[in-house]
């Protein structure tokens, strides 16, 4: 009997010894400032208002709602839903093309023909700020998939480099538009 009692005393001596580490992160991952770098661009001027109004009118061309923008804090918020049961044709959606390969209709099913994909919400919060003679725009997209139940099947930070290249390209351009008073 004081073999188990100092066996038991041993095995949980030992599992009380392990070390608890901390997860690594893979080599795809990036760290919270490479993202925030990526998310952020300066724009050569200091008329926020300026800056505000070309984002606003880059969502829009986009097919995004704004929920809301404050000038004083450099604040907008928008949304885009898309029906993913309609089969519509449009004039090549960047967004479409950029999460059709981040989400597949097969994760939503779980073994249930009835449970579908139903919607795709795309929100984006943009900050904008003065940045001595400069603007900086940081800007923050989100995606998420709701199932037919308006049940979540997945949401997803968008942290890809490219997609914000090209956001902030259209950027560039709805700020030259902007000032061209277009």
């Amino acid at each position: 009997m004081k073999n188990i009692i100092f066996i038991f005393i041993i095995l949980f001596s030992i599992n009380g010894c392990t070390i608890v580490s901390t997860p690594k992160k893979s080599e795809g991952e990036q760290t919270q400032l490479q993202v925030r770098q990526f998310q952020t661009r300066e724009f050569d001027t200091n008329d926020i208002k300026l800056v505000m109004k070309a984002l606003v009118n880059v969502l829009q061309d986009d097919d995004f709602i704004i929920k809301n923008a404050v000038v004083d804090l450099g604040l907008i918020s928008a949304s885009k839903e898309i029906d993913l049961t309609t089969s519509r044709t449009s004039k090549s959606d960047f967004w479409e093309e950029f999460f059709k390969a981040i989400f597949s209709d097969s994760k939503s099913r779980r073994n249930d023909p009835t449970i579908y994909n139903k919607l795709k919400i795309v929100e984006a919060t943009i900050n904008v700020s003065e940045y001595g003679r400069r603007t900086k725009v940081r800007a923050n997209f989100q995606a998420k998939i709701l199932d037919n139940r308006g049940n979540p099947v997945e949401v997803f930070t968008v942290d890809d480099e490219k997609f914000y290249r090209d956001f902030f390209a259209k950027v560039d351009k709805g700020i030259f538009l902007q000032k061209q008073g277009l």
